[in-house]
C-alpha cells in the first residue's frame, strides 16, 4: 500500500516541487493538493491521507488553525499533520505542534529528509526532524515554561527512561538501543505514556517532557 499525502501550501512552485519528489518515491502518492487551509481541511476530510504537508501561512485558514481541525483535541480520529515552514524558529510552529501536528520539517530540508519525513510520520516516528524538533521546544519552553499537566497514574521508572530518550530527539529504534530493549517494548512503554499523559502522539510526549522541566 502506498503512503497518501495532501500536500497543502499557498505557493505553486512549493506544491509542484513536493508532489514530484514524492510521486517519483517508490510506495509514496500524492493524492491532492490544496491552495489555502479551508480547502486543506476539506480535501483531507474527504480523502483521508496518511500524512497531511502543511503549510503554516496560508489565505483563509492559517495552518495551525487547520491542523487543529484536523489533528487537535477533541478529533475524534485525528490525521497524521507534518508542519512546513520556511524558518527553523517559528513560535507558529510551536502552536502547530501544540494543535496536534506530529511533526516539523523545513521548506529547504531537501529531496531526501522530505521523503524520511512522511514515511516517518506515516510509520508513527512522529518526530520528523528529532534534531531540530527537539532544538525549537527547548527555545520555546525556556523562554515560557507552561506547567504541565500531572500524569493520570504515576510513569515507572523505565517509561521515564523512554520519555526522556524521545524528548531529546530520539527514535524509536534509537531508544530501543540506548535502552538496550526491543522496539515492540519502546512502542509498548510509549502507548502507556501517551495513556498516562492523554497524550496523542510522541510529540506531545516530548512538548510534555519540556514543558515539566525533565530535560534541560
Amino acid at each position: 500500500m502506498s503512503i497518501r499525502v495532501l500536500v497543502a501550501d499557498d505557493q505553486t512552485l512549493v506544491r509542484t516541487g513536493f508532489r514530484l519528489i514524492l510521486d517519483a518515491e517508490p510506495g509514496i502518492e500524492v493524492v491532492s493538493e490544496a491552495v489555502d487551509g479551508e480547502s486543506a481541511v476539506r480535501l483531507a476530510r474527504q480523502f483521508r491521507p496518511d500524512v497531511t504537508l502543511m503549510d503554516i501561512r496560508m489565505p483563509k485558514i492559517d495552518g495551525i488553525q487547520a491542523t487543529r481541525l484536523l489533528a487537535g483535541p477533541g478529533v475524534a480520529d485525528p490525521l497524521r499533520v507534518v508542519v512546513v515552514t520556511t524558518y527553523d524558529v517559528d513560535e507558529n510552529v510551536y502552536a502547530a505542534l501544540h494543535a496536534g501536528a506530529c511533526g516539523f520539517l523545513l521548506k529547504d530540508a531537501g529531496p531526501r529528509l522530505l521523503v524520511e519525513a512522511v514515511q516517518a510520520a506515516a510509520n508513527g516516528e512522529s518526530m520528523v526532524s528529532p534534531s531540530v524538533t527537539t532544538r525549537l521546544l527547548s527555545h520555546f519552553t525556556k523562554r515560557s515554561r507552561r506547567e504541565a499537566r500531572q500524569p493520570d497514574l504515576p510513569l515507572t521508572s523505565r517509561e521515564l527512561d523512554v520519555v526522556l530518550a524521545v524528548a531529546r530527539g530520539g527514535t524509536n529504534a534509537e531508544v530501543a538501543a540506548d535502552l538496550t530493549i526491543s522496539l515492540s517494548t519502546v512502542k509498548t512503554h510509549l502507548a502507556s505514556v501517551q495513556g498516562k499523559l492523554g497524550a496523542r502522539n510522541r510529540t506531545e510526549i516530548a512538548i510534555w517532557a519540556w514543558e515539566s522541566g525533565l530535560v534541560g
